[in-house]
């Protein structure tokens, strides 16, 4: 299930939602990851941190690990409702953020409420980075740096950690962090750190 998807981008992001699963298909998981012990519980709610297309990236990989769960974009508070966990696909795109009408600093806001609320509520966060090197960048570096403290554990393509960023946050914080050669890989962690649905 999908919420507040802006209409005139509505087009763009079923495109790139198709190119997300020919890639998966084409690319298929190939080897065993050493994943941590099941630790999140379904159903799963998937945001954006930076409005980047990665978002839906996620979702293919949810659907593949066979995980119920709800991506809503611009996830706010009152969307936790019913939720056991929350994913935050970590990637900046000012386009994308320009087609949400928000800046960042009010990107920024909208999940430290959030991640406040979860927090209260004693909601598990999942980060993830599924872009690679080539979805990092000073404004992606700074939504990293600043949320992904947050977060229970993390999963990241290694591409996107040559610099150590990745490490350095999830090490400062005792976050485990699991690092996929291909995104495609991502999947079966995911299916590993989930509980089965009760």
């Amino acid at each position: 299930m999908e919420r507040n998807v802006p209409r005139a981008t509505a087009a763009a992001f079923a495109f790139f939602f198709f190119c997300c699963v020919a890639f998966l298909a084409f690319f298929p998981a190939q080897e065993r990851v050493q994943t941590p012990a099941a630790v999140f519980d379904p159903p799963l709610l998937i945001t954006s941190v930076g409005q980047s297309p990665d978002v839906q990236l996620a979702v293919v990989l949810a659907k593949r690990a066979g995980l119920e769960h709800t991506l809503v974009k611009m996830a706010t508070e009152k969307d936790l409702a019913g939720v056991k966990s929350v994913a935050l696909v970590f990637g900046a795109s000012l386009k994308g953020l320009g087609a949400a009408g928000v800046d960042t600093a009010k990107e920024k806001a909208r999940v430290r409420a959030l991640l406040a609320e979860a927090a209260r509520r004693k909601i598990p966060v999942l980060g993830l980075h599924l872009g690679g090197d080539q979805r990092r960048g000073e404004l992606t570096d700074e939504f990293v740096v600043e949320f992904l403290p947050a977060a229970d554990m993390a999963v990241i393509v290694k591409s996107a950690n040559k610099d150590g960023l990745f490490t350095r946050v999830c090490g400062a914080g005792s976050i485990p962090l699991v690092e996929v050669e291909k995104t495609a890989d991502a999947a079966d962690v995911l299916k590993n750190v989930f509980k089965p649905k009760a």
